[in-house]
C-alpha cells in the first residue's frame, strides 16, 4: 500500500510522522520504503548519513526516463526502512513539469516497477498544494492527513478534500482517506480538547483513536538521525506512533 502523508499547512508534524510511522512499520517486520518528495529534504536528513554524498536523487528521476528509482534508493539509519532521497533540486520539479501532458503521472510511473518490494511506501510532501503533492496524491493509495490540535488548524483542509476529489475524479479514482491524525497535541490546554472535539466532528470515523501529544523527545530524535522507538523508546511519542501504526495496519486489511 502506498500512503501519501499530506497537508499544505506546514508545522502540523507531516515529516515527524512518516518518519515515525515508516520506523514503526518496519520494526513491526513490515518491508517499508520512505519516499521523500519535499524540496527541504527534512526525511531525508533524519534518517540518512552524509546525504549530501549521493550525487542523484528523486528529482533526477522525474526529469529522466533513462533514470530508475531503484538507483537511488539508499538504506537509512533506521533497520530495514529503505529511502527514497530528496533535494532542494526538487524545488525547481514544478517549473519541470508543469504543462508535460504526464506530469502529474511521473512518481507513480517510476514507483510501479518497485512498489510489490515494499509492503508499505510512505511519501512525505512539500506543505503546498503544487505538483509535488499532486503527483503523490496520483501514486497513492490512501492519504493520510495530519492536523495540528491548535485553533485554526482545520483552515484550508477543504482545500485539500476538495483537491482530493479532483484527483479522484481525473487521475486516481481509488483514492481514499485512511485516517486524519492529530498531532501536537497539548493536553493541558483546553484549546487543545475543543480542537480534538472540532476535528471529530468534521472527520467523525476517519479519524485515527490515536493522538499524537506534543514530545520534546519527538522534536529531537531526527537531529540524532534516529527514530523515537531507539532515541526513546519507553516515551509517550514511542508508545503513540506504535499504537497509530496498528492502526494503519488494520485499516489497510479492511
Amino acid at each position: 500500500m502506498i500512503i501519501t502523508i499530506a497537508n499544505q499547512k506546514g508545522g502540523v508534524g507531516k515529516t515527524t510522522s512518516a518518519l515515525n510511522i515508516s520506523a514503526a512499520l518496519s520494526f513491526m517486520g513490515n518491508e517499508v520504503l520512505l519516499v521523500d518528495t519535499d524540496p527541504q529534504a527534512n526525511s531525508t536528513i533524519s534518517c540518512v548519513n552524509s546525504p549530501s554524498d549521493y550525487k542523484k536523487s528523486l528529482y533526477d528521476v522525474l526529469i529522466n526516463n533513462g533514470e530508475k528509482i531503484k538507483d537511488i534508493i539508499v538504506k537509512s539509519t533506521i533497520p530495514g526502512l529503505d529511502v527514497v532521497i530528496s533535494k532542494i533540486s526538487m524545488a525547481k520539479i514544478e517549473t519541470f513539469l508543469l504543462g508535460e501532458i504526464d506530469g502529474h503521472f511521473r512518481l507513480k510511473d517510476v514507483l510501479n516497477p518497485i512498489r510489490k518490494k515494499y509492503k508499505f511506501i510512505i511519501i512525505d510532501t512539500p506543505p503546498t498544494l503544487g505538483i509535488i503533492t499532486l503527483n503523490a496524491l496520483v501514486a497513492a493509495d490512501k492519504i493520510l492527513i495530519p492536523i495540528q490540535s491548535s485553533y485554526l488548524s482545520i483552515e484550508g483542509t477543504d482545500d485539500l478534500l476538495e483537491t482530493i476529489e479532483k484527483v479522484k475524479k481525473v487521475a486516481n479514482p481509488g483514492l481514499g482517506i485512511i485516517g486524519v491524525l492529530a498531532t501536537l497535541h497539548d493536553k493541558r490546554t483546553n484549546i487543545s480538547k475543543d480542537v480534538i472535539k472540532q476535528i471529530k466532528k468534521v472527520f467523525e470515523s476517519k479519524i485515527f483513536n490515536t493522538i499524537i501529544t506534543k514530545s520534546v523527545k519527538l522534536e529531537e530524535s531526527p537531529a540524532y538521525k534516529e527514530s523515537i522507538f531507539t532515541f526513546a523508546p519507553n516515551s509517550t511519542g514511542a508508545i503513540q506512533y506504535k499504537e497509530l501504526a496498528k492502526e494503519i495496519i488494520k485499516r489497510a486489511k479492511k
